[in-house]
């Protein structure tokens, strides 16, 4: 009985905890910024949003989100697959050098985007000549974040293609199906609900990222900012309830995603117990 009641206590002490600080850590912000956001009221809120230099951060925000997650929907199915269906040297160096932008503070990795392909760069005088600007311009925004969120989909899905193994892949090979025909059969199954879900967490990040894209961006309105550098501005010049109403926009987006992924969690393990 003592154990009973000891248990209960812990289990009661940790639920609590796991409350409150989502309370304090979650919960609480989002008040606050909803309610800030309709502090002077609904008109303003709305100006606030439909301004066009917000609809063009939002429109930056979304292109740059776009590009990355396809880029890095690519790359990390064709790195995943590298590492678990072949044996080559440098592997585990592969795998390090995936993870370097988990490692690697934003604002480094724009310092060193703004080095490679700023006026000081080698290479500069080679993309002046072929009309093409990287450093405070659309493409470095896309770089960077394309940079930020690369290891997510790779992450999601390495430990499913491992945990499956090449027996299935193998039978259907000595069977005589084709390559695309044993991945959409076969493997694709397996991993969809991983792939799935390192697209939200990729899409999720690449929406908010900050550093890397403030570092490359040039703060020009209406043109460089997305919506995260747009509401640090906003702030800046004391516009709390514009900020505000802006990064409501931000909340709703990151909703809508946790509303994606609990669904296909929920789908992924019905199917499972299937």
């Amino acid at each position: 009985m003592g154990k009973k009641k000891e248990s209960k206590l812990v289990k009661y002490l940790l639920i609590g905890i796991n409350i409150l600080f989502l309370l304090v850590m979650l919960v609480l912000p989002l008040i606050v910024v909803v309610t800030e956001a309709l502090k002077k009221g609904w008109q303003v809120y709305v100006e606030a949003v439909t301004d066009s230099f917000t609809i063009a951060a939002l429109m930056l925000t979304l292109k740059a989100t776009v590009i990355a997650v396809l880029c890095n929907t690519v790359l990390g199915l064709c790195a995943a697959w590298a590492v678990t269906r072949f044996q080559f040297k440098g592997k585990k160096f592969l795998m390090t050098l995936i993870d370097v932008p988990v490692t690697v503070s934003p604002i480094i990795a724009g310092l060193i985007y703004l080095l490679v392909f700023g006026k000081q760069s080698i290479l500069y005088p080679y993309l002046q000549k072929a009309n093409i600007q990287i450093v405070f311009a659309v493409p470095g925004i896309i770089l960077a974040t394309v940079f930020v969120t690369f290891p997510f989909v790779f992450r999601e899905l390495l430990p499913v293609l491992e945990s499956i193994g090449t027996d299935e892949e193998e039978a259907a090979a000595l069977m005589g199906a084709k390559g695309w025909t044993i991945f959409s059969k076969i493997t694709f199954p397996h991993i969809k609900w991983a792939l799935l879900y390192g697209i939200v967490l990729c899409t999720a990040r690449a929406m908010g990222e900050f550093g890397a894209v403030s570092v490359l961006s040039g703060h020009l309105r209406g043109l460089t900012n997305t919506l995260p550098l747009h509401v640090e501005i906003l702030f800046n010049e004391f516009q709390y309830v514009p900020a505000f109403a802006v990064s409501s926009i931000l909340v709703i987006m990151a909703i809508i995603l946790l509303v994606i992924r609990s669904i296909m969690e929920y789908k992924g393990k019905k199917e499972e117990e299937a």
